[in-house]
């Protein structure tokens, strides 16, 4: 069972959705905390707000693409408390349209905040908590990355995105598997949520660069889809966090909002252990692929 009081806890993405929640949750557990965000105000919001209610919290501006970013703040933390016990690499942003269509802009965002952010993460913080383990026999950590239900199955129009959390799950259970091999104190959990409304969708008013940014049809319908799917979500961001805070208590490592989107999973694995040819994710609601087929060729 892991101790949430007085533990230090890196949290990326923490100025809206599941970041903000697990903040919110973890200062509430009595947790130090250090928020990372790309976007200042949001940060400084939530930052305020617990420090109001009496948490003991430091935020500062990160762009977890960025190598350099991520070590500068590995280093404010070290510096600030001195040890790190839980990292939450959670920051990410969305895109879609048809595969072919994503730009290498497009690739380079997508992947540098999904993917690398998660790298940055798991490399610099990593070898920080392993280093505090050989220091302190009783010392415990864990580290949640953020993936989704998209890591898990393929579902068209929403390749670059599923390309990116697909990589978070294989890195995440190899991390798990690595940790293991070495017997470090260091557990491990994955976190792929279905859809939650979160602000997902305004993703690209984060993106650095919009001069290289384009839609196409089939770009502005993932937008639209997505929208649509992810503030229709039934879970909240504040369930998540409970239910990903259980995990790290625990030492679960599969973390998920709902169940009934893993029967695209277990299909998709069916299917590839039977050399069959893929199912269509959409099997089960054939008007959704109708209705999107019908937007690409408007």
């Amino acid at each position: 069972m892991f101790d949430f009081e007085g533990r230090v806890a890196v949290i990326t993405g923490a100025a809206s959705g599941f970041g903000r929640e697990f903040a919110r949750l973890g200062g509430r557990l009595g947790m130090r905390l250090v928020l990372a965000d790309i976007e200042v105000e949001p940060l400084r919001l939530i930052e305020q707000e617990l420090l109001e209610a009496g948490c003991d919290v430091v935020a500062l501006q990160c762009d977890v693409s960025r190598g350099d970013q991520v070590q500068a703040l590995a280093d404010a933390t070290m510096a600030h408390y001195g040890v790190v016990h839980v990292v939450f690499n959670n920051a990410g942003v969305g895109a879609g349209g048809l595969i072919w269509e994503s730009t290498e802009a497009d690739w380079e965002w997508l992947l540098g905040v999904n993917l690398f952010g998660v790298i940055h993460g798991m490399r610099i913080f990593t070898s920080l908590m392993l280093a505090a383990a050989k220091a302190d026999p009783d010392y415990r950590g864990h580290i949640l990355n953020t993936a989704s239900v998209a890591g898990l199955q393929n579902a068209p129009t929403m390749g670059i995105y599923n390309v990116s959390k697909h990589a978070v799950v294989s890195l995440t259970e190899t991390l798990y598997q690595d940790l293991q091999l070495i017997e470090a104190p260091i557990g491990v959990s994955l976190l792929c949520p279905f859809f939650v409304p979160t602000g997902i969708h305004q993703s690209a008013r984060n993106r650095p660069d919009t001069r290289h940014a384009t839609t196409t049809v089939s770009q502005r319908t993932a937008q639209a889809f997505s929208e649509k799917a992810v503030m229709s979500g039934k879970v909240s961001a504040a369930q998540v966090a409970t239910l990903a805070f259980d995990a790290i208590r625990d030492g679960q490592f599969y973390v998920y909002s709902e169940t009934a989107p893993l029967e695209n999973a277990r299909h998709r694995l069916e299917d590839l252990v039977a050399q069959r040819n893929p199912r269509d994710p959409y099997a089960e609601v054939p008007h959704v692929r109708e209705l999107l087929r019908a937007r690409l060729k408007s």
